[in-house]
């Protein structure tokens, strides 16, 4: 029986704009109306850059839901099999990681607040990973998060992983002479 062999893949083509600003305007549109995005095209030329502002901008709307006082936004960046580092648990699927995180919706002034100030994309432009630090309420760093984002099916970016660490409490370097 002959082994079966892979079919060849089309090759990469150059950017071409006009395709990238139909997709664009195709997200825009799906995002205001609330129509669904049409599946992204798997031939056309994967912008990492743009890719890279799209997931700040899901990074800095997730703690905008935190500073608004918003669940519900801050849920619908939540992937429904997410897995959310605790302090002394782990959550996993978007229902828990909700129930976990109520408390710091629960008060009127947010307990902490949070920026990218890192992000990377695969080359795939399936998974990003941002990181940044964690402020308290007087702006003072508290930690840094680390989350890893998917983009889904309907375009949008989830998290789909996230942890968070206290700052380092780690001793000056020594001096080398």
């Amino acid at each position: 029986m002959p082994k079966p062999t892979m079919p060849d893949l089309p090759a990469r083509r150059a950017l071409r704009p006009h395709r990238m600003r139909a997709g664009l305007w195709g997200l825009l549109l799906a995002c205001v109306t609330g129509a669904p995005a049409q599946a992204a095209d798997p031939t056309a030329p994967i912008d990492l850059a743009e890719l890279q502002r799209q997931v700040e901008a899901a990074e800095r709307s997730f703690a905008q839901s935190m500073a608004d006082r918003d669940l519900d936004a801050f849920s619908a960046h939540v992937a429904d099999d997410a897995v959310f580092f605790g302090r002394d648990s782990v959550h996993r699927g978007r229902e828990a990681v909700v129930a976990a995180w109520t408390r710091f919706f629960e008060s009127p002034q947010a307990p902490f607040s949070w920026y990218p100030d890192q992000v990377e994309v695969l080359a795939s432009g399936q998974l990003a990973h941002s990181s940044g630090p964690v402020l308290d309420p007087s702006g003072n760093p508290a930690g840094r998060f680390n989350s890893v984002w998917r983009r889904e099916a309907d375009g949008r970016w989830r998290v789909v992983f996230d942890r968070g660490e206290p700052p380092c409490r780690c001793a000056p370097a020594a001096k080398k002479s």
